[in-house]
């Protein structure tokens, strides 16, 4: 097997072991669509939920990040990665099959849908934690930007066709049937991460005087405040997530009926346009990160993510312009979104050292992913108190200012993904995986 620096120059798409992984995940993706519409559905059209019940069904799946932080904290004294990644897989396809057996036999209950998204959401977190060594072993450092752009790729191609794809299906099929296939995609994934090898590092020492799951979190959090680059990202990330959930795709749908008077026909296609412009920045991703440096890049995108919000609250005018304002606002948040993502996503797995990558994904998933419901909570008294116009427009302020924690950091000054450097990093951070600005 050819290590990663003599795997470097190698095109992704002529490496089995990545197209394999890429083609498994984006099964998944498609298959994730599908059952956020049909799920939903089951609980509205059989059990007559209401509103605040369906809304559970989706905080319940973001629930098990708050405990990311620990999970992290477990998997990295786990040898197999992979075997992790394969188990996340099996059980969310035997927790969505769950779902049609029950209704088959007319037993299924609101108390299991709520159970199926809390189990889907910690499996979920499972695969995410163990997810980041598994991504080293794979993709060679100099490769990680092209990479994760192919794969956010998928993931964007997903949110353009995936609900489309999903509403056919429900409509043919019922929404039970449908889950089927959102199970079947998850054992595909398996099948395929199955026949990834990869070489995994022996799993830390299990003696008696090794650090409890408590330190190794603390441990895990405490890397990221002192290293520079990931305390300043952590910051960026949350502070973005917490002001775009404020404006949330729930008070913009409101604003954009009630206020800009656009219909549910035209609010369907501004966001479509809205996922046809990420994926048009996770694949140019890599380019712009070659043109301007990658640091840079996730500066741009820490503002064009947010900003754009502003363009749909500004709106006026005849309904062409209204209808245009949000469309456009949509695209250039879209793009800029996977701008960050991508770029941010290759950054942290060129610093973060081998043995510490799991507990450092799930201190990540607990806060940034943590801090969201708080944002959506936060944007639904503002719309009250204050109404919907002022209320995106404070989201777009807000969230384009996450800069600011970017700004004094080294991450501006990074240029490119360079192995076997040490520059712009705590002395104690052993890794040889790091960037340098250049």
């Amino acid at each position: 097997m050819n290590s990663p620096d003599q795997t470097a120059a190698i095109s992704l798409w002529r490496d089995r072991r990545f197209r394999r992984f890429w083609a498994g995940q984006s099964v998944s993706q498609f298959g994730d669509r599908i059952t956020e519409l049909a799920l939903p559905l089951i609980a509205i059209s059989t059990l007559n939920a209401s509103a605040n019940q369906v809304a559970w069904l989706t905080a319940l799946i973001w629930t098990p990040n708050l405990l990311a932080i620990f999970l992290g904290a477990w998997v990295d004294h786990q040898a197999r990665k992979r075997r992790l990644m394969i188990l996340a897989d099996l059980v969310r396809a035997a927790v969505l099959l769950s779902v049609p057996a029950a209704y088959l036999l007319g037993v299924v209950k609101l108390g299991q849908l709520y159970a199926v998204a809390l189990l889907m959401g910690t499996a979920g977190v499972l695969f995410n934690t163990a997810y980041p060594p598994f991504f080293v072993r794979l993709v060679p450092c100099a490769s990680y930007v092209d990479a994760n752009s192919k794969l956010s790729a998928s993931r964007s191609a997903s949110y353009v066709a995936g609900p489309a794809i999903g509403g056919a299906l429900v409509q043919a099929l019922t929404a039970p049937v449908t889950v089927v296939l959102d199970a079947l995609t998850f054992l595909v994934s398996a099948v395929l991460v199955g026949r990834v090898a990869v070489d995994e590092p022996p799993a830390a020492s299990g003696d008696a005087a090794a650090p409890s799951l408590l330190q190794r979190a603390r441990e895990g959090l405490s890397f990221v405040v002192r290293h520079p680059v990931l305390r300043a990202t952590l910051s960026c990330a949350a502070t973005v997530n917490f002001f775009t959930f404020v404006a949330g795709s729930g008070l913009i749908v409101l604003f954009a009926n009630r206020s800009l008077g656009l219909s549910a026909a035209v609010i369907g296609l501004a966001f479509g346009i809205g996922a046809t412009g990420s994926l048009l920045g996770a694949v140019f991703a890599p380019k712009v990160s070659r043109r301007f440096g990658v640091g840079r890049s996730i500066v741009v995108g820490a503002v064009l993510f947010p900003a754009p919000i502003a363009i749909a609250a500004a709106a006026d005018g005849p309904l062409w312009l209204r209808a245009g304002a949000l469309a456009a606002a949509e695209f250039l948040s879209g793009f800029g979104v996977m701008l960050f993502d991508v770029n941010l996503n290759s950054l942290q797995a060129a610093v973060i050292p081998d043995g510490m990558r799991s507990r450092v994904a799930g201190a990540y998933s607990t806060i940034n992913y943590g801090i969201r419901p708080v944002g959506a909570i936060v944007g639904g008294l503002l719309a009250t108190f204050i109404g919907l116009r002022a209320t995106l427009l404070i989201a777009a302020v807000g969230g384009a200012l996450s800069l600011l924690w970017l700004l004094p950091s080294p991450i501006p000054r990074i240029r490119s993904l360079a192995p076997n450097s040490t520059a712009d990093t705590p002395a104690d951070a052993d890794d040889d995986n790091r960037p340098v600005p250049r």
